[in-house]
């Protein structure tokens, strides 16, 4: 298809500019390159387009019908053509992204308005999801994630320094319970547990060289964050939440913090996408914007 494509275009050059050396500069081709390929696309179609003389070119009764067909044909496929490079010069159009609720609201949100006045051509397809995610596979352009689980074949930016993992209860869920002291004692609380793909999270922690990793068990398995927090505020149980998410509610003593020297740093949130080369315009927009709300 590219070849029959290529031939088309140098016909229709020669038969509009009735002149081989003027539509070889067009093209930016040489003359007995373009000369060879009429040949054989009159070769291929066993019929002669163009009437030569030693001093002029003009269709023939054939070549002057299939010049007015393909000539809207070839302005469409320009036009189309023209779309696609302002796709990747100009910060427009439709980008899916996958992330996390959290990282939507903790990355996301608190920029979209400054990016949606500065780039007001870009649309963001959002999907929230639980777990990682295989971009190509679900045909996204980028995602947001936590760096552990970004996969090493990706470009990965950062868009959040280190965040912290908080174990909170409410007041209420506290008055009848003793703080636990070191992770094994969650066996013995009513937790809220966070479900993956993959399954329950089981909760993890260290504490210098130590780690220790609990399955914890409670009233409710729940796919969302933020309704984990929810559930704690309510006294439902203990929650794990990222400690900017419960901050407010820690300061206003609504929620209480646990095991608070188990809980180190993790890397944070990076966006991710499969490569560089010919990346849109739209998506380095993105990716600068969010990587800049950082410094």
């Amino acid at each position: 298809m590219g070849n029959e494509l290529n031939e088309l275009t140098a016909f229709a050059a020669v038969a509009s500019e009735r002149s081989f050396t003027r539509a070889a500069v067009k093209l930016g081709v040489s003359q007995s390159a373009l000369s060879h390929t009429i040949r054989r696309l009159e070769q291929r179609l066993e019929l002669q387009l163009l009437a030569r003389t030693t001093k002029s070119v003009a269709p023939t009764a054939a070549g002057a019908a299939l010049l007015k067909d393909l000539s809207p044909a070839l302005e469409q496929i320009d036009r189309a053509l023209d779309k696609a490079r302002i796709v990747r010069h100009r910060p427009a159009g439709r980008l899916r992204i996958v992330m996390s609720r959290s990282a939507a609201v903790m990355v996301l949100m608190p920029r979209l308005r400054a990016f949606a006045e500065a780039y007001p051509d870009i649309v963001l397809d959002v999907v929230t999801v639980t777990g990682p995610v295989d971009l190509v596979a679900g045909e996204f352009d980028a995602g947001i994630q936590l760096g552990e689980y970004i996969q090493k074949d990706m470009i990965a930016v950062r868009v959040t320094p280190q965040l912290r993992l908080a174990v909170v209860g409410s007041p209420r869920y506290f008055a009848l319970r003793r703080m636990p002291q070191k992770p094994k004692d969650l066996r013995d609380h009513r937790c809220i547990t966070l479900r993956l793909p993959s399954g329950p999270y089981r909760w993890e922690f260290e504490q210098g060289r130590k780690s220790v990793t609990i399955g914890v068990n409670g009233p409710l398995i729940i796919d969302d964050t933020h309704l984990v927090i929810q559930a704690a505020l309510a006294g439902a149980g203990l929650g794990l939440a990222y400690e900017d998410q419960v901050a407010e509610y820690i300061a206003k003593r609504r929620l209480i913090r646990v095991l608070e020297d188990w809980t180190p740093p993790i890397p944070g949130f990076f966006m991710y996408y499969p490569s560089r080369r010919h990346q849109p315009a739209a998506l380095s927009a993105l990716v600068n914007a969010l990587r800049r709300s950082q410094q």
